[in-house]
């Protein structure tokens, strides 16, 4: 079958899938949301995902790279790969665990925390703007609705 003679799918069939699908609908959503704190925090030099990483790593004990990953819900490959740019500028450390010598543990390092205090700030007032233009109640409930899946 040449290019130009195969059949599209029935156009019910693309509306339907458009204006139903949660997949596609949550991808739209984070990629605007993505790009909205990619802005707010780009004086920074973080991305929204690097400054969700980091704040998954301001705890006391350094959490085991797999462990954090799934928190995340990345695969460990990109979260490796997503933790060298950081590491690179001293924000965070990679340390071998103690309990697995093939296992890693990052670490947020103190530049790491002194420049998340500023960032927080910044996400905190770009937050609570995002919060303020939807309908009240809204972000409580989407919070609770993507936490069920």
């Amino acid at each position: 079958m040449s290019d130009s003679t195969f059949e599209l799918l029935p156009r019910e069939t693309v509306l339907h899938i458009r204006d139903t699908c949660l997949c596609l609908a949550a991808q739209r959503a984070a990629r605007r949301l993505a790009r909205r704190f990619d802005k707010v925090l780009r004086p920074f030099g973080l991305t929204n995902g690097q400054f969700s990483l980091m704040v998954a790593l301001n705890q006391p004990d350094p959490p085991p790279l797999g462990r954090l990953a799934a928190f995340l819900g990345m695969e460990p490959s990109t979260l490796t790969a997503a933790v060298k740019p950081l590491a690179r500028r001293g924000l965070l450390l990679v340390e071998p665990d103690p309990a697995d010598r093939r296992s890693r543990r990052l670490r947020i390092t103190a530049d790491g925390v002194a420049l998340m205090r500023e960032a927080a700030e910044v996400w905190r007032e770009a937050h609570a703007a995002l919060e303020a233009e939807l309908p009240a109640g809204t972000a409580t409930a989407l919070r609770r609705d993507l936490a069920a899946l």
